[in-house]
Order: C-alpha cells, then structure tokens, then sequence
C-alpha cells in the first residue's frame, strides 16, 4: 500500500520518515522533529511534533502507539495509545507523551518517540433493537471470566 506523506518544514528534512525496524514490524518508528530538547517532568503531558502529515485513503486509520523500551526503560508512554489519525486528517502528526517515570526525560529532533501502525476499519450503521440475541457470557464483564 501507498500513502502520500508531506514534510511540513524543510528544517528537519534530514530527519527519517516512519519505517519499520524490522522485516515483522507492525509499526513504524515515528521521530521528534523539535526546535529545542523537551524535557518532560515525571507526571507531565508533552505535545511533541513530528514535522508529517498524511493523506490515508477512506477506510484506513494510522494508530499511534507506545514504543515498549521507552515505557519499559523510562515510564514514557504515547498516552491515549492507541491515538487514532483519521484518513480526512490533514494535519501535522503529534504524539502526545506522558512521563510516569521517576526522573524527568528529554526528548531531542531525531529520536525515536512513538510506532504507527496503518489499520483498515469498517464504518457502521446501528440498528437499534429492543433485544439482543443470547449467549453463555450473556452480561458477565469486568473480570467475571476469572483472573
């Protein structure tokens, strides 16, 4: 599949668009593109750019997601993981972190900050009903399957 992908300035040209690291890679590493290094506190919310916007065809979604050694290593996560981009979107991608580390962390231009991963969706229509149809689970959630 392609997608068209659009710089929104050419200061950071040098900078990697989102590729995979490996040949089984679900997503693509995506990098910070930041005029100056942004130091997020423990318990803070950074908006950190990434100098790309996309054009995804109707039907598709790019989900943007935590990269597991940043929240493993540091308790850095892309915080409303997965993050949705709409195909109709046409602006600059950002990735909202949260640092629920112990020591502040610094984000520098070219660093790995979050993966995206290109998904297919359906759109829907409800159809309201006055009951639905029985199963063995029927109403059972929030942990009533067992631990």
């Amino acid at each position: 599949m392609n997608i068209s992908i659009k710089r929104i300035n050419e200061e950071f040209a040098s900078i990697p668009l989102p590729q995979y690291a490996t040949e089984g890679s679900a997503g693509m590493d995506v990098y910070a593109t930041v005029d100056k290094n942004v130091e997020i506190a423990p318990g803070a919310i950074a908006m950190v750019p990434t100098n790309l916007s996309i054009a995804l065809p109707k039907g598709y979604e790019c989900q943007v997601r935590s990269r597991s050694g940043l929240a493993a290593k540091n308790g850095i996560f892309a915080l409303n993981a997965p993050g949705t981009i709409d195909s109709d979107y046409r602006g600059e991608i950002k990735v909202i972190l949260a640092n629920f580390g112990k020591e502040p962390f610094v984000i520098q231009t070219g660093d790995r900050i979050a993966q995206l991963v290109i998904a297919q969706y359906e759109s829907i229509n409800w159809n309201e009903v006055d009951s639905l149809d029985e199963t063995a689970r029927g109403d059972g959630g929030f942990g009533s399957t067992g631990v």
